[in-house]
Parts: structure tokens; sequence; C-alpha cells
């Protein structure tokens, strides 16, 4: 049975997550720990962090984790291709109506129109991990580290185009001596 429910989860993440693996976070958030309860949410955030310093892409890692943890190799190998499959199929058949139907306005309307709907699940996915379990020391009357590390990896990214490597490994070490 929790073959199925991995199949079917992350199949229809996999339908439903246009605009890549951190527009699907909030989808597999809502999925693995708030309707079936494979996972906390701590244990979620500590699995997107670790999704993200790993190589690949952050979906594909979180469904491996998440089959992983509910049913074993077994479950990982199904989790990762129930979530490619989608992606699979709709690219072969966009890219066959798209190699017919090259001129089309219709077409190219439609691909504008999905910009802004993927702008917004990313910045969701942003809102839906600024909790506390990210941010353990916001609001207690400390010093905020947690926040002042997040303000200045955005700043030192977006600003000074930092390498994002460098970034993890000093926010890390950071981490590591205050916590």
């Amino acid at each position: 049975m929790i073959y199925l429910q991995l199949l079917w989860v992350f199949v229809k993440i996999g339908v439903l997550g246009f605009g890549g693996g951190y527009a699907m976070l909030s989808l597999i958030q809502h999925e693995v720990v708030d309707h079936y309860g494979w996972m906390t949410m701590t244990d979620f955030a500590d699995m997107v962090a670790i999704s993200q310093m790993t190589p690949g892409p952050i979906s594909i890692n979180l469904a491996t984790y998440v089959g992983y943890t509910t049913a074993g190799l077994g479950g990982s190998l199904l989790a990762s291709f129930a979530l490619c499959l989608p992606s699979i199929i709709m690219v072969y058949l966009i890219l066959k109506l798209f190699m017919s139907n090259k001129n089309n306005a219709l077409m190219d309307n439609t691909l504008k129109g999905l910009k802004p709907a993927i702008a917004g699940l990313i910045f969701a996915a942003g809102l839906s991990m600024m909790n506390l379990q990210n941010f353990p020391d916001f609001g207690r009357g400390q010093y905020n580290i947690s926040v002042i590390i997040c303000v200045l990896a955005f700043v030192a990214s977006y600003f000074f185009k930092a390498n994002p490597i460098l970034l993890i490994v000093i926010s890390g070490i950071i981490g590591f001596i205050v916590y």
C-alpha cells in the first residue's frame, strides 16, 4: 500500500510542480508532512537543507529521502521515478506539439502566462521555510543569529554574486560555532 501512496503522491507532485524544485517544495511539504505525516516539519526542514547541499535537483533529493524513510530502497527508487515520469512524458508531448506549432501565438501567450504562477509558487516555498525550525532564535530576545546569517547570505549572493558553495560553508561554520 505504501508503494501505491508514494507513486500517487510523487506522480501528482510531478504533474503539478511547474517551476522546478523550489516551486515543488510547498506541494511536497503538504503531502509528506501535512497529509500523510511521513515526517515532521523539523525533519522536512532538515531534509530541505541537506537537499540543497547535495548534488542534483532538490525535489529529486527530497523524493528519494521520503521514499527511503517510508519504504526503503524500493521506495526511494519508486518516489524518484514517479516524480520524473510526468516531466518526461510532458516534455516529449510538448516537444512534439511545439515542433508542429513553432509560430503559434496561443502557445507563446500560454507560456508567458505561466511565469507569474511559477514566481508565486517559488515565493510560497520561501515563505513556508520561514519558521522556527529554520530560525530557532527568532523573537526570543537573543541576537537572532539565524536571521542575520540569512540576511547576510542573501546580500552576499544577490548583490555581490558570492559563490553559493562558499556561503553554505561559511554559514555552516558560523552555525556550528554559535549553536
